[in-house]
């Protein structure tokens, strides 16, 4: 028997309502998705979360502000960066870290003086803290992401002159 007109107006209002539940729980758990499966029926809700966005109110303005202005000056320069001598690109896709952990003092700062081999970041990826060594000696000029950013294979992370 084929079902009633009444059927799918009150089916397409079950569905319409259980979406917008969804998409209030997105907002109230500052997840990014949220997938549900049953009875046959698969939904998936996503937004899209900006990553300057994402910058945490909690740092203090004077830790924030170097990094800040470093990345915007990145992105100011846009290409030029990147083919800058002294760049040290990102040998991976992860999370770029400045410190070992939470609140600690970073491995370095705009102005340290680096050695070939010094741990300069730390990039987690799938669950995995890499490393990331200095190819060269010299001085930390400037630092074009921030703690915690998000960062893509082959992306300038610092620059040492």
């Amino acid at each position: 028997m084929a079902p009633q007109p009444d059927d799918k107006t009150t089916a397409k209002s079950e569905d319409s309502q259980l979406i917008r539940e969804l998409a209030s729980l997105l907002d109230e758990t500052s997840l990014t998705e949220i997938e549900l499966e049953r009875a046959g029926l698969r939904i998936r809700v996503a937004r899209n979360v900006t990553v300057a966005a994402a910058v945490p109110s909690a740092i203090p303005a004077a830790a924030a502000a170097v990094p800040v202005v470093a990345a915007a000056a990145a992105a100011a320069a846009g290409a030029d960066l990147s083919k800058h001598p002294g760049v040290v690109p990102s040998p991976m896709v992860g999370t770029a870290y400045w410190a070992p952990e939470p609140g600690a003092k970073p491995f370095v700062e705009v102005g340290s003086k680096v050695s070939v081999g010094q741990t300069l970041m730390i990039i987690e990826a799938m669950k995995t803290m890499n490393q990331i060594p200095s190819p060269r000696a010299g001085t930390v000029t400037q630092i074009l992401v921030e703690d915690g950013q998000p960062v893509e294979f082959g992306e300038p992370l610092v620059i040492i002159e």
